[in-house]
């Protein structure tokens, strides 16, 4: 019991510690991104996968508002024939600055997550994103390696433990998401207009019907 009460204490300082300015940037710069069509990707691996591809679905669908654009958001974490593929001919440190090259334009957004920051094939997307000026993120851990360094917007978890780390990135990623999602809804920062048009629904009978999310739309996640 020792263990879970010391985890939870741990769990709590991180939390009060984190740096709440970048994170305040990075939603800003999101919110920029989705107004100007800016794609944005997400990458990582292992824990940081999953959280990767969780991250891109919420921001895909938990922010879908009538009065403003979707987000143009993809995890390169997700396309396993394309990453065996590019691993197994090119290199493993290679599986993301590959499916960059595909897409990456100027003004968009990479957003890396790595415990350690220092994962060669995630510093290699981000080198990559650099040269097309896009604008990098990186979320990582300890001492917030080379990811930090390279990062426009390093934010860096300040812990040890790798459970811990990839804890609060996952936090990271719905405290991000339903920032996006409030400031949407601001009437300050996005006065309600008409609604924006976007591809309609599929109802429960497989049948295409509009349908509108300006209050925001019901988790099934």
């Amino acid at each position: 019991m020792n263990h879970f009460a010391g985890y939870t204490r741990e769990m709590k300082q991180t939390l009060d510690r984190l740096p709440f300015d970048q994170l305040e940037t990075m939603v800003s710069r999101l919110h920029q991104a989705r107004l100007d069509g800016k794609q944005i990707f997400v990458i990582g691996n292992g824990g940081s996968a999953a959280t990767a591809t969780h991250l891109a679905c919420d921001l895909g669908k938990n922010t879908v508002a009538a009065h403003v654009p979707r987000f143009r958001v993809m995890a390169l974490t997700d396309n396993m024939a394309l990453l065996s593929a590019v691993a197994n001919d090119l290199g493993y440190e290679n599986v993301f600055a590959e499916q960059l090259s595909n897409f990456i334009q100027t003004g968009d957004v990479v957003i890396a997550i790595s415990a350690s920051g220092n994962s060669a094939n995630v510093l290699k997307a981000i080198e990559l994103a650099k040269v097309y000026d896009a604008l990098t993120v990186g979320w990582s851990g300890y001492d917030g390696g080379r990811l930090a360094t390279l990062a426009d917007i390093p934010i860096v978890v300040p812990n040890h433990c790798i459970e811990q780390i990839e804890d609060v990135h996952l936090m990271l990623a719905h405290m991000v998401t339903g920032a996006v999602r409030q400031a949407a809804a601001d009437p300050i920062l996005f006065p309600r207009q008409e609604s924006i048009p976007y591809a309609p629904a599929v109802n429960g009978n497989g049948a295409y019907q509009a349908h509108s999310l300006a209050g925001g739309g019901e988790a099934t996640g």
